[in-house]
Parts: structure tokens; C-alpha cells; sequence
């Protein structure tokens, strides 16, 4: 599995796998799958704001995962923060593929200045906060039933490691 900085040719696979956590989980609160046009139109944002895509490919040239910082919040006093995502393809989960994404987000972190990652995440999610948590993440907030999906209220986790 190589890890490298996502290209235009990746994004059908990236939307694959987030349409497909659209679908069927909770590691997104969005309920309609997006649009090739939408990746295009996210990743060309966080190409003018300096914040990485990464993608992990198979031998056979296939995204098997992806990972990126974004944007916390436009508000100046925030700059110095983000937030990260991180997903794996259905039939890929539990390899260790989440792992090999996270490394080259903190280090492109710490390459921009930044001084906070924090992550949202599913409460119910564990292997998504066992994974932050292998990194240094902490809990920091427990919000109760904030999202609303599949029919059932759900419990958001924030994780947060400074720089």
C-alpha cells in the first residue's frame, strides 16, 4: 500500500468511498451521496487553501482509503486549527490503512503551522478513536445525541491533538 498526496485522478475513487459511508455508517452524518462535481469543487478548496489530500493506493492503482485536513472554522481567530478526515474502503477496513493515512496528516500539520488537530467523531465508532487515540489524540467534548441518522439519535466524540 503507497500513501501520497490525492491527484484529480483520485477522486472518483475518494467519492466512492465517502458515498459508500454516506450509505451505510455513521462515520458521516451526511444522508445523500455527493456528486463527482462536489469532490472536484472540495478538493480544488483545499488545494487554494493549502490543506493536503492524501490517498492510499493498492498495487493495482486502486484508493483503497483517504485522509485530509480541512477547514474548522473561516473565522481568522481559527487559522491555526483543523480538522482531519479519515476514511477506508468497506472491504479494506481493519488493515491498518487508517494508520498509514494519519502519519503524513500530522506531519503536513505541523509543516503548515498548525497547532490543533481535532477530530469528530461517532461515539460508537471505536475504531476510529482507538485509531486517534494510538496518535496522541485525546478526548476532549462527549456531545449527546447531535446527530440524527438510520433513524436514531447519535453521540459525536472530539478528539484533539496539539502540536
Amino acid at each position: 500500500m503507497k500513501v501520497r498526496p490525492a491527484t484529480h485522478d483520485d477522486l472518483p475513487g475518494i467519492l466512492e468511498i465517502y458515498n459508500e459511508a454516506v450509505r451505510n455508517t455513521t462515520a458521516t452524518y451526511d444522508y445523500e451521496p455527493r456528486t463527482l462535481e462536489h469532490r472536484i469543487a472540495w478538493f480544488e478548496d483545499h488545494v487554494k487553501n493549502n490543506l493536503p489530500v492524501f490517498v492510499a493506493v493498492n498495487d493495482d492503482g486502486r484508493v483503497a482509503g483517504w485522509s485530509a485536513l480541512n477547514r474548522y472554522h473561516d473565522r481568522k481567530g481559527y487559522r491555526f486549527t483543523t480538522e482531519n478526515s479519515v476514511y477506508v474502503a468497506a472491504d479494506q477496513r481493519g488493515r491498518g490503512i487508517g494508520r498509514l493515512l494519519m502519519n503524513p496528516l500530522i506531519e503536513a500539520a505541523r509543516e503548515r503551522g498548525l497547532h490543533a488537530i481535532l477530530a469528530g467523531i461517532d461515539a460508537q465508532n471505536q475504531a476510529s478513536i482507538r485509531l486517534h487515540a494510538s496518535f496522541g489524540f485525546v478526548k476532549v467534548a462527549h456531545f449527546k445525541q447531535v446527530g440524527f441518522k438510520f433513524d436514531r439519535w447519535l453521540d459525536v466524540v472530539y478528539m484533539e491533538l496539539l502540536l
